[in-house]
């Protein structure tokens, strides 16, 4: 018990201001709660286990699940950036943990971008204005593919970046050892459910969770995007 509330480095004081204090705390339920549990529902439930797929399709919990996830996260970022950019200059944290920090929030900016540029969805849940199936997403079309694999690859790129943000901020702050426990410990349970998720196969294509196995369907003729991303038949 006393090594977990002493500081990460015994050599150094944990004196850290108000301002500092709460933008830790909203980071990190930001980055590292609401992010990563939002890629993995986007990721290994986009099937619900009792899903009567291919029958019901289109089951939106995970959709809204995940918009729910990334915009409150959003949210609470802009709010923990302000606290930190108007925290006194003796209270604020350089080093790599500003860069990186940084870097994590160009990355979620490129997100939320992405997603109000990726296109229109189509298919019969969602036709279009003369009732047609076209859509962007129903398509396939090239934007389509340059958002899915932008976005996969940034937000990937990002849950690493975030990581390593709050890990250095952490170590910065020389905050106690049990928040660094912590947070290791919520990872490793998030990384353990996502190997039994992978194993079971549940990363199922978005396209196919949306629209069934068809093959004549133009996005089943395409090899799905992402890695370890399967297909049901």
């Amino acid at each position: 018990m006393e090594w977990l509330l002493a500081p990460m480095d015994a050599s150094r004081a944990h004196e850290i201001g108000w301002h500092l204090s709460w933008h830790a705390r909203i980071m990190v339920l930001a980055w590292g709660v609401l992010v990563p549990l939002g890629v993995i529902i986007a990721r290994y439930f986009k099937i619900f286990p009792n899903q009567d797929w291919p029958r019901k399709l289109d089951h939106r919990l995970w959709w809204n699940t995940h918009r729910i996830c990334q915009y409150a996260a959003c949210v609470l970022m802009v709010v923990g950036l302000w606290m930190i950019l108007n925290a006194p200059p003796s209270g604020t944290i350089n080093g790599p943990h500003w860069f990186l920090g940084w870097a994590s929030l160009a990355l979620a900016f490129v997100q939320m971008t992405g997603g109000l540029l990726r296109g229109t969805k189509g298919g019969p849940t969602d036709p279009a204005k003369d009732g047609s199936p076209r859509g962007d997403h129903f398509d396939m079309t090239p934007r389509r593919l340059v958002f899915e694999v932008i976005h996969k690859g940034a937000g990937y790129v990002a849950l690493i970046m975030s990581a390593l943000a709050i890990l250095s901020g952490l170590w910065q702050a020389n905050a106690p050892n049990w928040m660094m426990v912590s947070i290791l410990l919520w990872w490793a349970c998030l990384v353990l459910g996502c190997i039994i998720f992978q194993r079971r196969e549940m990363a199922v294509d978005t396209y196919q969770a949306i629209w069934g196995p068809d093959p004549s369907l133009p996005g089943n003729q395409r090899k799905p995007i992402g890695l370890g991303i399967t297909r049901r038949k």
